[in-house]
């Protein structure tokens, strides 16, 4: 019986290719696009919304008009709890629905002024399609200044979520299934953490035909390519078939203008391209190149001290920083690895060794992005379990005691 079992088992991974293990945000292999020269069509087969109330969270928001929702996540006692807040513009014609997250993280406040700067100019009469804005997602950590939830989880590292999990699960299954799935396109705003700060610039799983279509719409904004931490809001996003991307601009704890002004032109651009909204300043400027990029590291403890900013471009073995030793007065310098652009970089503080300081973007050929990212994939890709193999691994099973042997396949 178990051998048949087994064999089943391997009969099922032979069929179904296995997947790669991708790396956090920080250490994804990052490729930027251009925007073009001219608007990308959006495609045709983008289902519209029928025209009617939007029904979500309980209420409803009639076409041509603007309201305010709550989502209520329930983190803390339910007498108590105060409601989120979810901003709607429904158009008065069919369009695509466009969701807008931000303030995932409490301390990430950049995001929050794009929501209500964007939002609160949209004009729903004549509107094509709805955009819904989420200004301040986890509210916990926004009146704590703090990155985290009260349980000192990171909530972007819990979508989809869980109905019987953790806080974080409850409130991420909570955001997920009342609204997110509700969404077609999905931007969910963010800033540099631990004290980093970014070029605007917009991350995505550009192996994705959809996502890649989709960041294109921006206008000229960075756009790095990353599948996204598991866990994280766009990933789970992705996996349910509705195409998001991250945009990260600036850094936490403060409002950077040049950043919020950067963020809410390009959302502008897109809600142009999408047909839902003419802006009064499309966003058309090509960007020169594509990018790939990666991050420089630290390699000794100590206070950190950059010599270049944020858009500087440099050269191959151009010193970028210093990290010293504050006793010894002894430090190591830091060096650029290739030439390219500083797309990110960290604060002057105190650092361990290698931690991420300085965000490097090279040029790269545009139509080596994707087959780039996906060759990457592939070489990743550990090799199938052959028919064979599965055969011989059943019935070695018969000489082993049960529960014994420890999984080392996918058979």
């Amino acid at each position: 019986m178990r051998n048949a079992l087994s064999l089943a088992l391997c009969l099922t991974s032979f069929a179904t290719p296995l997947s790669a293990t991708e790396l956090a945000d920080e250490d994804d292999v990052s490729l930027a696009v251009p925007a073009l020269e001219q608007p990308v069509a959006v495609s045709d087969a983008i289902p519209l919304e029928l025209r009617g109330a939007l029904e979500l969270l309980g209420g409803e928001v009639l076409p041509g008009e603007f309201g305010t929702l709550y989502w209520r996540p329930v983190q803390s006692f339910q007498s108590i709890d105060t409601p989120v807040p979810v901003l709607v513009a429904h158009g008065e014609s069919p369009g695509p629905r466009v969701c807008l997250t931000a303030a995932i993280h409490g301390d990430e406040l950049n995001g929050i002024e794009m929501v209500r700067r964007l939002m609160y100019q949209l004009e729903p009469a004549s509107m094509s399609g709805t955009v819904i804005g989420i200004p301040i997602v986890n509210l916990d950590g926004f009146r704590r200044s703090s990155r985290y939830l009260s349980d000192r989880r990171d909530l972007n590292r819990h979508f989809p979520g869980s109905p019987t999990g953790s806080a974080a699960d409850r409130t991420g299954h909570s955001l997920f299934n009342q609204v997110i799935r509700q969404c077609q396109f999905l931007v969910d705003l963010h800033t540099g953490s631990l004290q980093r700060t970014n070029l605007p610039q917009i991350r995505g799983n550009l192996k994705d035909e959809h996502v890649f279509d989709f960041s294109r719409q921006f206008g000229g904004i960075t756009v790095l390519h990353g599948v996204g931490a598991k866990g994280t809001l766009r990933r789970a996003a992705n996996d349910v078939g509705i195409p998001a991307v991250t945009m990260e601009a600036g850094g936490p704890h403060q409002l950077d203008e040049q950043a919020v002004d950067a963020g809410v032109q390009s959302i502008e651009t897109l809600l142009e391209n999408l047909g839902i909204q003419k802006s009064k300043r499309f966003w058309s400027a090509p960007q020169p190149v594509f990018y790939q990029s990666d991050w420089v590291r630290a390699n000794q403890g100590g206070i950190l001290m950059s010599k270049v900013k944020l858009g500087d471009k440099v050269r191959e073995g151009q010193v970028l920083g210093s990290v010293i030793d504050p006793v010894t007065n002894s430090g190591s310098a830091i060096l650029a690895p290739f030439d390219g652009k500083i797309l990110g970089i960290a604060f002057n503080q105190v650092v361990q060794t290698g931690f991420a300081t300085h965000h490097i973007g090279v040029e790269k050929a545009a139509q080596a992005v994707q087959e780039d990212a996906i060759e990457r994939d592939l070489t990743l890709q550990p090799p199938a379990a052959t028919l064979s193999d599965c055969v011989a691994q059943s019935s070695a099973e018969t000489e082993t005691q049960e529960g014994s042997r420890e999984a080392t396949s996918e058979c």
